[in-house]
């Protein structure tokens, strides 16, 4: 029997058409491009439904209410469907699929989130091989996790970045290898087709969280840090130099020992796209560690954020936060 796939068109790129005021998303125009070529209905692809939501987003305007409604629909055509794609604008893609990946556990199914640089219908688009391959390969090599493909390579979604703003290899995966290669031949890589698990699948809830992000630099005030902790948040994500390092500034590091205090949960990322955080190597990185900063080990930004709206959404205690956040949940650190 032929593998059903599902898609869920939610917006961006891929289904605009040209207006002469550039290009717009208009309702059932990607469904009326995809159905009108011969390529997606050749006897070797998978038959697929496609679900065009309304009203369509732009990923520049994705919140954690619109993960929780992409996470909803997958969740209630699970049992009917062998896989899920889907659609989604480049801007914010990479955070959507880390939020998916926390949100589904124990999946026995594969969610590839794709998407375009140049919309379907126009000449030259990379929408139709990314759409093509993402349809192909969920029901051909499936690899039960929720995957980001573009340009001929499916990346695990919590280790994904968009890298490049106007290329078509616009994204990458600096601290993991791919999952699969899809170049003449299809190769797979870092992935495992048809892991299976003995669990049942469970979707847990996201809710807004209020995180804070602060990307240091040379002659940062640590005024900023101290207005951002006046606010209500939960938790603050440090962008750091190299390995995890801070100016050792006295004021600074004493408005995150007030934070840390307050109970505020402190991750320290590295402003580095490759490598690890490593607080022990230096006395700046040693300093961060006395103020009850915890090392963000190699989670790309997205992952890490994600991972705090998930963790922070759940029953879960600040410390067992801290503890989590240094685990390995679905792949989306390195433990050495």
């Amino acid at each position: 029997m032929k593998k059903r796939i599902y898609i869920a068109y939610t917006g961006g790129t891929i289904g605009m058409k040209a207006s002469k005021n550039g290009y717009i998303p208009v309702k059932g125009h990607l469904t009326e491009s995809i159905n009108a070529m011969p390529d997606f209905h050749r006897e070797e692809m998978p038959d697929f439904t496609i679900h065009e939501y309304q009203p369509l987003i732009d990923s520049s305007n994705m919140t954690p209410a619109d993960w929780q409604r992409i996470a909803d629909d997958i969740d209630k055509n699970y049992h009917a469907y062998d896989g899920f794609v889907v659609l989604h604008g480049t801007d914010t893609m990479a955070y959507t699929s880390s939020a998916l990946s926390f949100m589904f556990e124990n999946l026995s199914k594969p969610i590839i989130v794709t998407g375009s640089q140049i919309p379907f219908s126009q000449l030259r688009s990379d929408g139709q091989v990314n759409l093509l391959n993402s349809l192909f390969i969920a029901a051909n090599y499936p690899i039960n996790e929720v995957g980001l493909f573009f340009n001929n390579r499916l990346f695990r979604g919590n280790r994904s970045i968009k890298a490049y703003a106007d290329g078509f290899n616009a994204f990458d995966s600096p601290n993991m290898s791919p999952l699969l290669e899809a170049g003449i031949n299809i190769k797979v890589l870092a992935g495992k087709i048809n892991e299976s698990t003995n669990e049942k699948m469970s979707l847990s809830s996201i809710t807004p969280q209020p995180i804070g992000v602060v990307h240091l630099y040379p002659g940062i005030s640590a005024e900023l840090i101290k207005n951002i902790i006046k606010q209500p948040v939960k938790a603050l994500i440090i962008r750091s130099y190299g390995v995890g390092n801070a100016p050792q500034d006295e004021a600074l590091l004493a408005c995150l020992a007030q934070a840390h205090q307050q109970g505020i949960i402190i991750v320290n990322c590295s402003q580095c796209i490759k490598g690890t955080v490593n607080m022990d190597g230096y006395a700046t990185g040693v300093s961060l560690s006395q103020c009850g900063v915890i090392s963000g080990v190699d989670m790309t930004l997205e992952a890490t954020l994600t991972k705090l709206h998930y963790l922070l959404s759940q029953n879960f205690t600040a410390d067992e936060i801290r503890t989590k956040l240094q685990e390995n949940l679905r792949g989306e650190l390195t433990l050495n």
